[in-house]
């Protein structure tokens, strides 16, 4: 089959098409790209606008007035230039119903070009979008990423979360659906907003690469000092939970000061990030989820002890009676009672990461995950 995977921003799509590839098929990724510099076949970055410093800043001036970015413009026009590369596709697949993204009249018009102009498209709900946004919204889970917008109501991603719940948007999120096959869940975060809608096709887990990432070889938790690693994005630093994080390793760092080395990094590109966590025991990752995103998939596929969502709705979705990464509650004395539990008992570091690795292979393996979307989209 002729695929196009419309969207990037997190390695999903790269891994699924490594695993599609490696089946005999033809794929082809778009991406708008970001500062973690994930690779694309074609790339619809706005270049002249984000790149060049001067009007970079007339950028900013213009959204500070109008709240519009122009550099969304130029992302519709990369995408009418190059127009003639998105048609004749087999199936298409959306990272998001908001997959590029332009401004929401130009997205409406791009997402019409694919529709009309490819076989077969399909949803994947893998981040904020109207129906899990609402569903956060009416208070459904226990916590979310909107928990924190109760108490920093001015964190950079909460305007930005709640705008998939807004009318405009809801007029995008109708029309993508009135057009998809069907929408296909990434985790449990986005599965359960979505159960019993007519268009779910159920919950197909995130493809990691396990040939690529290998156990990594670090020194015995138990006779060396254990390494934590903390990688903060900025801009989601309420919505993954850093802050309370921060405080945590406060106190641990006090506590275990003879004991633990702490790595902190802010915003770096996905290869530095990598580079730099690969000396840890120990990964915080996200600590308002109920399923693992994809940067803890990818560390616990290495071994690590990742801090990250593993409710009681994932384990019992996989059967699982140990333990596979730490669910990072947010609350900052459960977080250290577990770091310090982890301290004093190095041995469950190494018998966590185990479990971890073979619950990747089980259910995470690209290959496998490759060919339940085949099975999906050919059904």
């Amino acid at each position: 089959m002729k695929i196009l995977l419309l969207g990037e921003y997190s390695r999903f799509h790269n891994s699924l098409k490594e695993g599609l590839v490696k089946l005999g098929h033809e794929v082809t990724l778009v991406s708008d790209n970001d500062f973690k510099n994930y690779p694309a076949d074609i790339f619809l970055y706005s270049t002249i606008f984000k790149d060049n410093y001067i009007l970079n800043k007339i950028r900013q001036g213009i959204f500070s007035i109008s709240k519009l970015d122009i550099a969304h413009l130029e992302i519709a026009f990369r995408f009418y230039r190059k127009r003639k590369q998105f048609k004749g596709f087999d199936v298409v697949q959306l990272i998001n119903e908001y997959p590029l993204p332009s401004t929401l009249y130009l997205e409406a018009k791009i997402l019409k070009y694919i529709f009309k102009n490819n076989k077969k498209t399909f949803l994947s709900s893998s981040g904020d979008d109207y129906i899990c946004v609402n569903y956060m919204l009416e208070g459904k889970f226990r916590y979310s990423v909107l928990t924190p917008c109760e108490t920093y109501p001015d964190a950079r991603h909460c305007q930005y979360t709640l705008f998939y719940a807004t009318k405009s948007f809801k007029k995008l999120h109708d029309f993508v659906f009135q057009n998809i096959q069907a929408v296909i869940a990434g985790d449990m975060d986005y599965s359960i907003p979505l159960e019993g809608h007519p268009k779910f096709a159920g919950l197909i887990p995130y493809p990691i690469n396990t040939e690529k990432l290998q156990v990594i070889d670090v020194p015995s938790p138990v006779t060396s000092k254990i390494v934590i690693f903390h990688g903060i994005n900025n801009v989601n630093y309420y919505k993954k939970g850093n802050y309370l994080f921060e405080k945590a390793l406060e106190v641990i760092s006090e506590k275990y000061k003879d004991r633990v080395e702490i790595i902190t990094t802010r915003s770096v590109p996905y290869s530095t990030y990598v580079t730099l966590y690969n000396k840890c025991h120990i990964l915080l990752d996200q600590a308002f989820s109920y399923d693992q995103g994809y940067n803890a998939l990818e560390a616990m596929a290495q071994g690590k002890v990742v801090f990250t969502g593993a409710e009681k709705e994932f384990m019992q979705h996989y059967n699982l009676t140990e333990r596979v990464a730490i669910n990072a509650l947010p609350d900052v004395n459960a977080l250290v009672n577990d770091l310090s539990y982890l301290i004093e008992n190095p041995e469950e570091i190494i018998a966590i990461g185990k479990r971890a690795r073979a619950f990747i292979e089980k259910e995470h393996e690209h290959i496998k995950v490759a060919q339940k979307y085949l099975e999906q989209w050919n059904s």
